[in-house]
């Protein structure tokens, strides 16, 4: 079934599955061959290619999600965004990206595009100017991620979309933290959009991949790199990833209850200095995040006073796992500083305006109350221990 005209949890649900044809089972069998016949066959399969049978319907689903005429599932979230970059990037070329992103993707830039002679410039800021002043006569791509990891700032995608396309040049969207059940950029223009799947499409901490959406024009290209750099991902874990991806949008839907109601009530607390969530009111770019997602997210980051141990917070929860990676079933939370962000200078964190004390928490599908309990017995504790270290 490829429809992609269903509602999004049908698409989930049926849109891309493996028919078994032999027993007439209700889910995906797995191919789990390496070598498939080469004569007399419309299609030559190899798993290096991205079309064995699982992948090939995998990336069906994909493009209906995100409303795109091709998808594409990679090794990692790293492997795709990598290979659809250096497939649009030659040297001599230059690249746009905004200047609050992934830190993975912040390190693939500033390790590896000099060594390649390709040229890149970071945005002062996200509004229409920052982006146009960066630009120069051989910039081929122009990179965004909203909400950005993890500060939850908000890009303008139609904007991005109409300065790129006044210039012929491509853009592509880093779509992760909002998943295709909050946005789907293709509606605003977006030429690429790319994810790490381990994280909402995959949803329960065990599957690492990556995808893009894109158009069939566009996929080729990409194609044509993939092939050679070799990032596939293996068919176990492609008939993982359709699997979990059933549940995505009732999954995404509780997670972004949850953090909302999360995101107020830290934001009333006095022990937390700062809450940065897109779903608040209080929030710089609400109002443009309310007119381009139809849900928040279940990501938000917060600061806790200054005079608050961070560590010793992290160590007093009881149900929320202080973790690597994000978007599982279960609420995980970290420090950039010491992960997701480690690679960075700290100059360079102090320019996206990460602080060491910033915490990023990923919100689960618990019930909010046993959320709520947990975030203030671990509060109530480092802030009688702050008391009693002070006396």
């Amino acid at each position: 079934m490829t429809n992609s005209k269903f509602g999004k949890n049908t698409i989930c649900t049926h849109v891309g599955e493996v028919e078994d044809t032999q027993f007439k089972g209700a889910i995906s069998p797995i191919y789990m061959s390496t070598s498939y016949a080469y004569e007399d066959v419309e299609v030559k399969r190899y798993p290096r290619y991205f079309n064995t049978p699982n992948q090939e319907m995998l990336d069906k689903k994909i493009a209906a999600l995100e409303g795109t005429e091709a998808g594409m599932i990679f090794g990692s979230g790293m492997a795709a965004v990598s290979t659809a970059l250096l497939a649009f990037l030659n040297a001599g070329d230059h690249i746009v990206l905004q200047k609050t992103l992934y830190g993975g993707t912040f390190n693939l830039v500033e390790e590896e595009f000099s060594k390649m002679g390709i040229e890149y410039t970071f945005t002062d800021g996200l509004a229409r100017e920052d982006f146009e002043k960066a630009i120069q006569a051989n910039t081929k791509v122009l990179y965004i991620e909203t909400p950005s990891n993890p500060l939850m700032t908000i890009t303008d995608m139609q904007m991005i979309a109409e300065v790129a396309k006044s210039k012929g040049i491509v853009t592509m969207i880093d779509n992760t933290f909002a998943s295709p059940v909050n946005q789907n950029p293709a509606q605003y223009g977006i030429d690429i959009i790319l994810h790490s799947a381990t994280k909402y499409m995959g949803g329960h901490s065990d599957i690492l991949a990556g995808a893009v959406a894109a158009s069939n024009a566009h996929m080729e290209q990409i194609w044509h790199k993939a092939k050679n750099l070799g990032g596939s991902l293996s068919d176990f874990s492609v008939w993982m990833l359709e699997r979990s991806l059933k549940t995505l949008v009732l999954r995404v839907k509780q997670q972004n209850k949850n953090a909302k109601k999360l995101a107020k009530w830290l934001d009333k607390k006095e022990e937390i200095q700062a809450v940065y969530y897109p779903g608040l009111k209080s929030h710089p770019d609400y109002e443009l995040a309310k007119s381009q997602m139809s849900g928040f997210g279940g990501m938000l980051s917060f600061e806790l006073s200054e005079e608050l141990d961070t560590a010793a917070f992290l160590k007093e929860l009881k149900l929320i796992k202080p973790s690597m990676s994000l978007a599982g079933v279960e609420s995980t939370i970290l420090s950039p500083t010491q992960t997701s962000h480690a690679l960075l200078s700290a100059e360079e964190r102090k320019h996206q305006g990460i602080n060491d004390g910033l915490l990023r928490f990923s919100v689960g599908i618990e019930d909010k109350e046993d959320l709520i309990a947990d975030l203030e017995q671990a509060l109530e504790k480092v802030v009688k221990d702050s008391l009693n270290f002070s006396i």
